[in-house]
């Protein structure tokens, strides 16, 4: 049997992105310095949140969070597991399948008629 970690409320589980050590320009950074990074990947999603559409989040969604309310989960050895309010998150970065393919809510094709 695998213990697992299942967030309670309006929570989501986050495995939080490494921290880069070196900068786009190719600056390698010192052990001491760290660019905070906000990012991560949905390891699990409360009952809660699953239910509620206003929350489209769902497991394995790549999303942007603010850190000040996260709660480190001290899961594993490197401690990148955070319990995150669904307040706390800010986006979800989506990728088109096809481009073009996306569609607003309520329009209609010509086709349609």
């Amino acid at each position: 049997m695998a213990d697992y970690v299942e967030p309670l409320g309006m929570r989501i589980l986050i495995r939080k992105d490494e921290a880069r050590q070196k900068t786009r320009g190719g600056i390698v950074l010192p052990d001491n310095s760290e660019i905070p990074t906000i990012t991560g990947r949905v390891v699990e999603v409360s009952v809660q949140v699953d239910r509620n559409e206003d929350f489209p989040i769902r497991k394995y969604d790549k999303v942007l969070f603010h850190p000040r309310n996260a709660i480190p989960v001290d899961f594993e050895g490197n401690n990148l597991l955070f319990v995150v309010p669904i307040e706390a998150v800010v986006a979800v970065f989506r990728r088109e399948s096809s481009r073009g393919s996306r569609r607003v809510a309520g329009a209609t094709d010509e086709s349609d008629e």
